[in-house]
């Protein structure tokens, strides 16, 4: 079962004044995804069109995006551009959303299996740059007022490194343009740890004048960085939540680049994210086995009766049971979560993962199910409508990563009365309140937080969450205010609307001092 997306009632009036947007991504929920990346371009433009800014999608036309674009007109031909001897530019609309989407349709570069990123034998595509150079290149061309002539954005909003040329090509066609005309441009880093490395040699076809070249554009430490290019050249940056914003100012989170956000910091704010909640509902979702909101929750029991069925569980009401829904990698903390599995079976709780990464991680979790039949289930690969029936039939899920920008897999978990178990880290520590004696008092606990990635802050998290989970009272407080908790985009959709509106009418940055 494939979750799609909920068909929105008719596209928003817009008024004639509106401000123009051009997202700029690599992926789109449900037809191509490997990270929220995806999610967040399928669900901001929508709740910005809602909120009145005429928000727009630009991306590339793979084959899952070509075949179910409804709608299509012809807008623009060019070519050959960075090897692709035919490029077309499409407008239309994509089933359930209500914003325009335009694709590249350049079937040399992006008509091809596979993901965004790898072929399908695991191999990254050799032609990944120009991949993505032809995509920052096109939002600038549209931006210039080159390619549609019924439409151009006022501000160009690129999304992570895929889309980080886009800020340098504007650049450099800059100084042609008159201040009134320019349109700005935001990057967004969604995980700063991916910034697009390639040798030096590929800059020659990139279209860039030579000057960026050099340090004070794309060059670091002799190589060339895509992501440092979107940096030095975006009007404004941001992230995906304020604390991260603030991490990867540091020499621990900043992946290298903390010199140079450093030296942009005026410029770079924390928005949190959302979710689509016309996707994830629990008294609506139609992947799980029965419906539930915050008034009665009595499908959450029929919910979790099914999961522990689903994973081969014992029908075992002695402890928690809890979830992972993650790609299996350093960062995202399984390796210390199953350090910590003993104290968590011994305590009566049981776990399911869904995911895939590193292959020792996949391997050590599958020996911990063959090791504990009915009480560890692990599923390697992800399924969407899985991950949707884990979500609503667990206790609780984890999220015991290293650093994460914002992760939405807690987000969800609060949307669904899953309660949060986290590492307290960028958007970790912005949405989820530890359930310690003052915030149960007050009736603000919606999760458990622990500070630092090392094993007895972990197992004490884990401990703690046995112990509230046998006070049914308390865990019925607790699962009814994390599903009280604002999770939607009405309110970080607001908030790029006034970083938009601050652009258009060249009003100096704000950030810096937030992040003090």
């Amino acid at each position: 079962m494939v979750i799609a997306r909920t068909r929105r009632s008719g596209a928003p009036r817009l008024k004639a004044d509106a401000i123009r947007v051009l997202h700029v991504a690599a992926e789109w929920f449900p037809l191509v995804k490997t990270g929220g990346l995806a999610d967040v371009a399928a669900a901001l433009p929508d709740a910005q069109r809602a909120q009145g800014v005429d928000a727009r999608l630009l991306l590339p036309g793979y084959p899952a995006l070509v075949d179910a674009l409804h709608g299509v007109e012809p807008v623009a031909h060019y070519g050959p551009a960075f090897g692709a001897a035919r490029v077309d530019l499409l407008r239309g609309r994509l089933e359930g959303s209500t914003v325009p989407v335009y694709l590249i349709d350049a079937p040399w570069l992006y008509g091809r299996a596979g993901n965004p990123y790898f072929a399908p034998d695991g191999r990254e595509w050799s032609d990944t740059l120009q991949r993505f150079a032809l995509l920052g290149w096109t939002a600038a061309q549209m931006a210039e007022g080159g390619l549609d002539a019924h439409w151009s954005p006022e501000v160009v909003h690129a999304h992570d490194w895929h889309a980080a040329l886009a800020p340098a090509y504007l650049a450099a066609h800059g100084a042609a343009w008159t201040p009134a005309r320019r349109s700005r441009s935001v990057l967004t880093l969604h995980n700063l740890a991916y910034q697009g490395h390639f040798g030096p040699d590929r800059f020659a076809s990139l279209r860039l004048p030579e000057w960026m070249s050099g340090q004070a554009g794309l060059e670091f430490h002799g190589q060339l960085r895509v992501l440092k290019g979107g940096l030095m050249f975006a009007d404004r940056i941001t992230t995906v939540s304020p604390t991260y914003a603030r991490e990867i100012l540091t020499p621990q989170e900043g992946h290298q680049l903390d010199g140079v956000l450093q030296h942009r910091a005026a410029d770079l704010i924390g928005i949190l994210n959302g979710i689509d909640e016309t996707v994830w509902n629990p008294a609506t979702d139609a992947a799980i086995a029965a419906t539930y909101d915050v008034a009665n929750l009595a499908g959450k029991r029929i919910c979790r009766d099914a999961l522990q069925d689903e994973f081969g569980l014992l029908r075992d009401a002695s402890g928690p049971l809890m979830v992972v829904v993650s790609r299996l990698t350093h960062q995202k903390g399984l390796d210390l979560l199953l350090a910590g599995l003993p104290h968590w079976l011994d305590a009566g709780g049981q776990v399911a993962l869904l995911g895939s990464g590193d292959a020792h991680l996949q391997q050590a979790w599958q020996a911990a199910a063959r090791q504990a039949p009915g009480r560890v289930g692990v599923f390697i690969g992800y399924d969407e409508a899985k991950a949707h029936r884990m979500i609503a039939g667990a206790d609780l899920i984890a999220v015991p990563s290293r650093f994460e920008p914002c992760g939405l897999t807690q987000l969800y978990g609060l949307r669904y009365g899953t309660l949060p178990l986290v590492h307290r880290v960028g958007g970790l520590a912005d949405t989820v309140t530890d359930a310690d004696e003052a915030a149960l008092r007050e009736d603000r606990a919606t999760g458990f937080a622990f500070s630092g990635a090392h094993l007895d802050a972990l197992t004490d998290a884990l401990r703690r969450a046995c112990a509230l989970w046998r006070e049914p009272r308390a865990w019925q407080q607790l699962i009814q205010r994390a599903m009280c908790e604002d999770t939607s985009w009405s309110s970080p959709a607001q908030e790029y609307a006034a970083l938009y509106a601050a652009l258009r009418a060249n009003q100096p940055a704000q950030g810096g001092a937030a992040l003090r």
